[in-house]
């Protein structure tokens, strides 16, 4: 018997398919509703092949690297063999890997801060290595405001700021003065450092205060930030220090190809001028001297205002920048 036969004879009676009626679609381009759907594919197919180009191959994108055995930090060896410290280790490997624009512009960033930071770190004998703190708490923006009021690459508040020989007012800011927020930083560290004798914990005490910090020391009985049972930012900060170190000095580990040329690199200032009286016009001051006074600005981030009224009389160190 032809068992074929019958599905035959219903594929020869079977109703022709219908054609999908595509008026409706053709109707809503036309008047342009789906105008922003469009250009929402074009721009994301732009995004992900521009977005290619940052990481190695031009496959997906990488696996986070691996929790490594240990890693070298300030001179002190911090081991990842008990499954706590395994597992948020392995959690910020994850976030820095995939925080694209961040972890790019960071990259792109660390040479121009790092050549002007480094140098007053060693100066004030505080270890290379806490100059990662600057990733984590500013992405080594300059500019950097937090929603709390949080200023500059060290991310001082104002209070702070002034207990260790900031000047913050209307027209002077110097949160946003590298060398000076810097020097601020560091003797914020080195008093920590005299408490804890522990880089780590130092680093903790920097997010968390040194009296939080202290006193989570004493109630839980331990030596080390590392084994305290802290807020999750606080917890989570030391790591992201760890995993920013080994950002820094391997960046393809993460899947980042970046070439030499693609770090933005640190000008001389052409001259710094000293000025301890008043200056009327930044704008007027800027001609003066041959740059902008976006230039200026740009160069000198602790000028908040237009004019310098300066009625302390203070001696502040003017750049005018140099470069392309």
């Amino acid at each position: 018997m032809n068992r074929t036969q019958p599905l035959m004879d219903m594929r020869l009676h079977a109703p022709a398919p219908t054609r999908p009626d595509t008026r409706p679609l053709f109707q809503a381009l036309r008047k342009g509703r789906l105008l922003p759907l469009v250009v929402c594919l074009l721009l994301s197919f732009g995004t992900t092949a521009a977005g290619q180009s940052l990481y190695q191959g031009s496959g997906t994108h990488p696996s986070p690297p691996p929790v490594p055995q240990y890693i070298v930090f300030a001179g002190d060896t911090i081991r990842f063999d008990r499954s706590d410290l395994y597992e948020r280790m392995d959690r910020e490997l994850i976030a820095f890997t995939y925080s694209h624009t961040n972890s790019l512009l960071m990259l792109k960033r660390s040479e121009r801060i790092f050549h002007q930071v480094v140098p007053l770190l060693n100066l004030h004998g505080i270890p290379e290595d806490l100059k990662y703190l600057m990733a984590i708490e500013s992405n080594l923006s300059p500019k950097a405001l937090s929603t709390a009021g949080a200023a500059g690459l060290w991310q001082f508040m104002k209070g702070t700021a002034k207990e260790y020989g900031l000047v913050v007012t209307a027209e002077v800011d110097e949160r946003y003065n590298i060398e000076k927020e810097t020097v601020a930083a560091c003797k914020f560290l080195r008093k920590a450092y005299s408490r804890y004798h522990d880089w780590m914990t130092v680093a903790a005490s920097y997010n968390g205060g040194l009296g939080g910090i202290s006193a989570k020391l004493s109630s839980q009985m331990e030596s080390s930030a590392m084994d305290l049972y802290l807020v999750e930012e606080t917890s989570r900060y030391m790591f992201r220090i760890l995993v920013a170190k080994m950002f820094f000095e391997n960046p393809a580990l993460f899947g980042f190809d970046v070439k030499p040329s693609d770090y933005y690199p640190y000008y001389e200032p052409r001259k710094v001028v000293n000025v301890s009286g008043a200056v009327g016009d930044l704008a007027e001051f800027a001609k003066k001297h041959g740059v902008s006074y976006m230039q200026l600005k740009e160069a000198n981030l602790w000028l908040r205002d237009t004019k310098l009224v300066n009625k302390e009389g203070h001696t502040y160190k003017i750049i005018i920048p140099g470069g392309q």
